[in-house]
């Protein structure tokens, strides 16, 4: 059996010999899904006092005028 690491390789290189766009869309496909479960595996929700600890610092931020309006933000990426 192969190591993990020449596996990768071998694997990329017969992706990217592959000609057919239908075969390169259905891998795009079921790696998305994948590194999707994966992270669904690994998140972890938020306890309450954790929650309640990020929205009292929001709206402090707020008050302290520590925020950006969303034109603001837009502008930034265009």
């Amino acid at each position: 059996m192969l190591d993990i690491q020449t596996r990768k390789i071998l694997f990329v290189q017969k992706f990217l010999s592959l000609k057919k766009e239908e075969t390169i869309s259905k891998l795009e496909h079921l790696l998305r899904k994948e590194i999707g479960a994966h992270e669904r595996e690994n998140f972890q929700r938020m306890t309450p006092d954790e929650l309640n600890s990020r929205i009292d610092r929001s709206e402090d931020d707020f008050r302290k005028g520590k925020f950006k309006q969303g034109k603001e933000l837009l502008k930034k990426y265009e």
